[in-house]
Formats: C-alpha cells, sequence, structure tokens
C-alpha cells in the first residue's frame, strides 16, 4: 500500500499539469523544440501533441517577431536572469492571434545540468482588449472635451475656481485657458447675478442635490451678453466625498430666439390654416351656389323675354334678378376670399388707376370725408388684375367711410418699399423682394387687438346687423394673396387704421388701362355645342342661346361631346363648364376638339375653377372664360367677342336659324320609323355619327366593312345606307350597287372627306355628304329622302 502512495506521489505533477485546460504548460529542450504537451496548450494553441512535439516552438510567433529573433532572445533571457515573463501576440495553429502572458523557466536535472525550459502561456486577450479599451476610451474622452466647441465644458474646485477650461469653454465665454484658470466662475456672471449670490447658490444645489440645472444670462469676456443653458455636476471621490463640480455650458441665444419666432410662425400658421380651411368651404360652397343662381337668373330672363310687357311682372321679375345680382355678388366676395378666382392680371403702375378712380371714391364717401392722394415718385409697375384691385380699394374706403361716421381723412399712399428678413412682419408666405406699397389710412376709431385677429376672417364684422357683410376685409385678403403680395391692418382703438398692401414688382412695361368698348348683346347663326353636366343649367343656356337666334348641340358630360365633336360636323364654339364628371376634364376636351376642329372657338364658365384653367391664381393665357353665374347680355357679348360680329364667321353653309335650339338629342323633324345603316371602318367616326343619328330618333345599325354590311341589310329593316367610300376590302360603291340590287328601294348617302361620285358616274340614284359636315346638312338631307323613302318599298323584315 504505502509503494502505491508512492508511485501516486511520483506520477502526481505530469497528472496535473496533463489535466490543465487554462494555461498552456509544456516543457522545451535546451535549443527550443517542443517536448511535452498538455490540454491547456491543446485548446489555447490548436495543435494536436502529435503534431507540435519536435517542432521549434517559434512556430508560435508571428513573422516579424521570428525575424527580429524574439523567440532565441527570450530563451536567453531566462537563462541568464533564471525565468523570462512577458506579454504579447502570439499565433495559433489556425493563423489566429491571441494576446498571451508568458512565462519561462529554465529547467535543471538533479545534479545541477541544464535540461531545457518549463514555458507557462495564458490567453489573455479579453483583458488585454478591455484594458486598450479603456486606454482608447480616455484618449477620446479627453480628445471629446478638449475637442467639442459647442459646450463650454471646464472643472471647478469645491470653492468654485476653475481647474481646466476646453476649446468649447474658450469660444464661447472668450477667455483662453491661461487667463482663467484658478479665477473664481463668479466672474462669468452679470454684476446684479452675482451680488444676488447666483453663483454659489448654484454649487451649494449642486452639492445638495448632485445636480443643477438653470438658464439665465452669462457676460463673455468682451463684455457681451449671451443666454446660457448651464448644468453643474458634483463630483466624488470613492468614499462619497466631494472633490470638485463639473460644469457645461451652452450658449443657446439663437434657440431662444428661434423658440420665440416658432412660437410666433406657429400662431400664424394656425391662423393660415383656419383661413385656408375656411377659403375651400367657401370655394365648395360658391361653385353649387353659382349653379343655383345661373339657374334663376337664366330662367327668369327666359320669363322676362315672354312676359316682360306686363309692367307688374317686370317689376317683380326686375326684383328677383337683383337679387340674384346681389347673391352672385356674395358667392364672388366668398370666391375672392378662397383664392379661387379666375384672374387676368396686367403689368399696371397703380398711380394711374388711383387717379383713376379719385371722381368715384369722393361721391361714394360723401363730402364730409377728406381724401388725399400721396404718390411716391419713381413709382414701380405690378402685375395685378386691376378690376379686382378697384373693388379692394373701393371695400376699403367704405370700411373707411363706416369708421369715421362724424367725418374725418382718408388718405392713400402709393410707394416703392423692400420687404427683407428686417421686416418683422415677414410671414412664412411671403417672399423677401421689391413691392409696390398701398397704404390706406383713416381717422376714425379703430379696432382692438381681438377684432385685429379676426378681422380677416369671413362673415365677421363689428357693424350692426344688416350693415354689412363681413366679407369686405376677406375679399380683399384672399384677392392680395392670390395676387402673391401681403395684406396688414395696423390700428388701436381711437387712433384710427391704416390698411398696407404689398404688390410684387413687376420690371415689365405697364399697360394702357383704355376703358373696354362694349358689345352688343345680340346672336348669331353659329353652331355652339354646349357641355354642362347640370340638367338645370343646360337646358336654361340652350335656350337662352337658341332664342339668341344660335344652333344649339348639347352634352352631359366631356365623352359624349368629343362623340359629337369626332362626327365631322360643324361647330363654331363650344361652350363647357370647368368641373366636369368623369375622367375627361374640360381642358383636355378642349385641347382634343381643337385638334379635330382647329378653328373651334372654346368658352369656359365656371362657378369655381378648382385650378382647371387657373394656375398660380390666374387665369391661362390664351383661355376664355365666362364666370357664373352671368346674364342673357354678358354671354351674348362674350360670344360675340370670340366669333366677331355676326355674320362674319367662318362656317360651313347652314340652314337658316331657327326660334328653337336644334341639339343632340331633340331634332326639329324626326321621319318616323327610319332605319339607317352607317358603315365607316373608322370606330370613331362611325360612332359619333350613329349617336348624333339616336339622339335625332333615328333607328340606327353599325358595320364597319361591307361584310358586315350585308349581313345587317339580310337580317334587319334598312330604309338609308350611310357609309364612307373607302372601305377594307370591298369599297363603299360596291356595297351601295350590292345593296341596290338586293334592296331596290334602299337610299344611298356617301360621306367622304373627298369629292364623292355622281349619280350619272355610278349610275344610281345617290346623295353624298363631305366631311366635315354639319348636323343641319345631314338631318336636311334625311328628312328631304324620307318623302321618297315613306312611299319607297320597306327593305328587309323586323
Amino acid at each position: 500500500m504505502h509503494g502505491n502512495e508512492d508511485d501516486i506521489e511520483a506520477r502526481w505533477p505530469p497528472l496535473l499539469i496533463a489535466a490543465v485546460s487554462e494555461y498552456a504548460i509544456f516543457r522545451l529542450t535546451g535549443n527550443g523544440h517542443v517536448a511535452s504537451w498538455n490540454l491547456g496548450a491543446r485548446r489555447i494553441k490548436g495543435y494536436e501533441a502529435d503534431e507540435i512535439i519536435g517542432r521549434h516552438f517559434s512556430v508560435f510567433y508571428a513573422d516579424e517577431d521570428r525575424r527580429n529573433g524574439v523567440p532565441d532572445a527570450a530563451l536567453r533571457a531566462a537563462r541568464e536572469h533564471g525565468q523570462y515573463d512577458a506579454e504579447g501576440w502570439r499565433v495559433r495553429k489556425d493563423g489566429t492571434k491571441f494576446w498571451a502572458s508568458v512565462l519561462v523557466t529554465p529547467l535543471y536535472a538533479a545534479d545541477g545540468s541544464f535540461v531545457g525550459f518549463g514555458k507557462i502561456v495564458r490567453d489573455t486577450t479579453d483583458k488585454r482588449m478591455a484594458h486598450e479599451a479603456k486606454i482608447e476610451s480616455e484618449r477620446r474622452f479627453r480628445l471629446l472635451v478638449q475637442g467639442v466647441t459647442d459646450y463650454a465644458i471646464y472643472m471647478l474646485s469645491p470653492e468654485g475656481y476653475v481647474t481646466n477650461w476646453n476649446l468649447g469653454a474658450a469660444r464661447i465665454k472668450g477667455y483662453q485657458a491661461s487667463e482663467v484658470v484658478g479665477t473664481h466662475f463668479r466672474r462669468f456672471y452679470s454684476a446684479e447675478d452675482a451680488a444676488q449670490g447666483l453663483p454659489e447658490h448654484g454649487l451649494r444645489i449642486a452639492a445638495t442635490e448632485g445636480r443643477f440645472e438653470t438658464q439665465g444670462w452669462r457676460v463673455r469676456k468682451d463684455g457681451s451678453r449671451f443666454w446660457a443653458n448651464v448644468v453643474i455636476d458634483a463630483i466624488r471621490d470613492e468614499d462619497g466625498e466631494p472633490i470638485g463640480f463639473a460644469k457645461i455650458t451652452r450658449d443657446v441665444t439663437e434657440r431662444r430666439t428661434a423658440q420665440a419666432q416658432l412660437e410666433k410662425s406657429r400662431a400664424a400658421l394656425l391662423q393660415s390654416q383656419k383661413m385656408e380651411a375656411l377659403g375651400k368651404l367657401t370655394g365648395g360652397v360658391a361653385h353649387d351656389f353659382n349653379n343655383v343662381l345661373q339657374v334663376l337668373r337664366g330662367n327668369l330672363e327666359l320669363l322676362e323675354g315672354r312676359h316682360g310687357r306686363d309692367a307688374w311682372t317686370r317689376e317683380r321679375l326686375n326684383k328677383a334678378i337683383e337679387a340674384v345680382e346681389q347673391g352672385a355678388n356674395l358667392a364672388s366676395q366668398l370666391l375672392a376670399f378662397g383664392r379661387r378666382q379666375a384672374l387676368q392680371p396686367i403689368v399696371v403702375n397703380l398711380a394711374v388707376m388711383l387717379r383713376g378712380m379719385d371722381d368715384l371714391l369722393r361721391r361714394v364717401l360723401g363730402e364730409v370725408i377728406d381724401i388725399e392722394t400721396v404718390i411716391g415718385g419713381g413709382l414701380w409697375n405690378t402685375l395685378v388684375d386691376p378690376n379686382h384691385l378697384e373693388n379692394v380699394v373701393l371695400n376699403l374706403a367704405i370700411n373707411a367711410r363706416d369708421a369715421m361716421p362724424e367725418g374725418g381723412k382718408l388718405t392713400l399712399e402709393l410707394s416703392n418699399a423692400m420687404l427683407d428678413e428686417h421686416y418683422s412682419a415677414l410671414a412664412a408666405d411671403v417672399r423677401e423682394g421689391q413691392y409696390v406699397l398701398l397704404a390706406i389710412t383713416d381717422t376714425g376709431t379703430g379696432m382692438n387687438r381681438d377684432v385685429l385677429e379676426r378681422a380677416f376672417e369671413p362673415f365677421f364684422t363689428t357693424k350692426p346687423e344688416g350693415q354689412g357683410t363681413g366679407l369686405g376685409l376677406s375679399m380683399a385678403y384672399g384677392f392680395i394673396k392670390q395676387s402673391e403680395g401681403h395684406i396688414r391692418i395696423y390700428s388701436e382703438p381711437g387712433h384710427g387704421t391704416t390698411v398696407k398692401i404689398y404688390l410684387p414688382r413687376s420690371m415689365e412695361k405697364a399697360v394702357d388701362l383704355d376703358p373696354a368698348q362694349p358689345v352688343a348683346p345680340t346672336g348669331g347663326a353659329e353652331t355652339i355645342l354646349v357641355v354642362e353636366d347640370d340638367r338645370r343649367v343646360q337646358a336654361t343656356v340652350v335656350e337662352t342661346l337658341g332664342q339668341l337666334g344660335y344652333t344649339v348641340l348639347k352634352a352631359d358630360d366631356a365623352p359624349s361631346a368629343l362623340v359629337i365633336v369626332q362626327s365631322g360636323i360643324h361647330i363654331d364654339l363650344m361652350f363647357t363648364d370647368v368641373v366636369m364628371p368623369g375622367t375627361m376634364r374640360s381642358t383636355e376636351l378642349a385641347k382634343l376638339a381643337t385638334r379635330v376642329l382647329p378653328k373651334l372657338k372654346v368658352l369656359f364658365t365656371s362657378g369655381y375653377t378648382q385650378n382647371a384653367i387657373v394656375h398660380g391664381g390666374r387665369l391661362d393665357a390664351g383661355v376664355h372664360l365666362l364666370s357664373k353665374p352671368y346674364s342673357r347680355e354678358q354671354l351674348a357679348s362674350k360670344i360675340r367677342r370670340m366669333l366677331g360680329p355676326a355674320g362674319t364667321a367662318e362656317a360651313q353653309p347652314q340652314l337658316a336659324p331657327s326660334s328653337a335650339a336644334l341639339s343632340s338629342s331633340e331634332p326639329s323633324y324626326v321621319p318616323a320609323s327610319l332605319a339607317i345603316l352607317v358603315v365607316d371602318d373608322d370606330t370613331e367616326s362611325r360612332e359619333a355619327v350613329s349617336e348624333l343619328l339616336i339622339s335625332m330618333g333615328y333607328e340606327v345599325r353599325r358595320a364597319a366593312n361591307a361584310q358586315a354590311a350585308m349581313r345587317a341589310l339580310m337580317t334587319g329593316k334598312t330604309d338609308v345606307l350611310l357609309t364612307d367610300i373607302v372601305l377594307p376590302g370591298q369599297s363603299g360603291v360596291e356595297l351601295a350597287r350590292a345593296a341596290i340590287e338586293r334592296h331596290p328601294g334602299i337610299r344611298i348617302i356617301f360621306a367622304s372627306g373627298h369629292d364623292a361620285p355622281t349619280p350619272q358616274e355610278l349610275g344610281f340614284d345617290c346623295k353624298s355628304l363631305r366631311k366635315p359636315f354639319t348636323i343641319e346638312q345631314l338631318h336636311a338631307l334625311i328628312a328631304a329622302m324620307h318623302g321618297s323613302v315613306a312611299t319607297g318599298q320597306i327593305v328587309g323584315e323586323r
């Protein structure tokens, strides 16, 4: 038993070494070759024992270390000093590196002879990385603190003396470190704050609560002040004893100013959003309202034409029309506020316009109001709609008169002005630049702040009930904004009011403001296509135009109108609503229609344009608009202006106009039980002509070629064959011969873009229409044939 214990005692160190896995413990020969290998060496180095025993231990070193003789130097140092202790990068079998803690000890036999080295290696990569990270962190922190320029970061002693100073402190405070280190930080406070003990108060709070934060005025080296955000943190050692304070100061003067400006802008934005929402609401209401007013006015004028000779009836109709005009004026003011007017601006010199209004203003304001007009020299031009601006000036003058019931003075001033960032009232939606300033000042009762804030709201008024709509100022506001200008009211109770209007300067030459010569409201004999989705408005305008002598076609929407245009019928003018149902917009309809009929005139009408023909607040160039509600005279005058004096319009030959309107759905005369076969390989042309014939009351069938036409002739009743001459396969002439051979009583009409052959050339009776043809020509031709068709042979069977 004792012998076994001695054996275990002898074997214990090798067994222990072999079992250790946290350390690589192995033996080297005297010349550095690996002689033993434990479990830890295998784990750390990655080699199996049979892979590494016998190899030189320099394999564990990096190439650079081997070239520099580091492995041999380590062995020499171990022999000379009894051991070698070092740290460094070593290489595993897979080529990866690790940070190693190495101990090399020389080994001696019992007789003192040198037998090699014992080597212990530990992988301390994690420890090394943590150490390097800490060093790097401290280095970066120092660089960060010193490199920060937006914050003043410095330390204070427990008594408040500056102990260090970063670049941010130097930039913000104006002192260099040599000027301020060792001095008390109260020097950064204003004299009044220092006298009140605010510096010491901040330190006491930080020492008691651990942190103190505040804002206030601080003083730079040059004596200037800045608004500072200050944080003081107490710094304590491991035992919790105070060793000083860390102080961070930031110059937030710009932020404080910006915050104040933001609050001001937020209030302005809320006001702008409110006005925008009201504008959209009023614009939408005005559209529907104007359609109703148009129906009322049109029908009242039609009644006036029939019953106006009776004095009692005429008086009642006149009162009703006057009420419609008042409603139209109200809708116009709503549209002005909503910035939905169709403006037609021109370059003008406002001095000319203002002088031209002098007599009007004196008549409106009366003798108790003294009017003075002041015009600055070298006045710039501006781009504005002068008619609407005159209404604004007149409304503002009337408001001023009402604010001076006992009389007073109204001053109108024109001058040049510059708006820039120094203009305190410059709102977010006002561009910097050159403006023409129109200032209207009265000596009236003035307004308080609450009234000023709501002055531009529609329907807001301080006048007694029944003495104002509250739309004068809101109309002015909307018009000026739509004209890319700016309007502001300055007023105090008892000190009068000034309204300042800024309109952008124009560098172009002013246009002469000559009054337009009125055009007599006469009718004509041209053909007009009315496109209107509101059936009540449509019926009224169709009858009005019919009474004026025009031939009228009508359509409920853009696609229907396009079918009529593409039918080849001659049309002189298309009168279309701007806001139309469906996917095709009225502007697209106008573009396609004028492409088909290049000489076609287009007149738009609307109670609300919705940016269809108005962009940037201005009516598109070359676009004609008649705003709803319009009178019979306005409609007649506008049409004659566009078509020219009656009798000069370039048109295809027409029938004499009748008193009743001829529309696409209500012809003046419809032959009974007349069946027509339309043959045309052009789908759009075929469908357009077919729709027109159907709207006249005819029974219509369609075919795209001669083969389909012959099948139709064999399967149904056909009185008239209306065919194009050029067809795919068999021509229209050949089709007509075959049709007559099969049904001798059938009537033939050729429709072609070229001259058709004569009956003498063809050897059979036929009629022809050359595209584009008018609806009257087609209607008259079929109606003229009706007698012979009615008395001739019936073709086909039902």
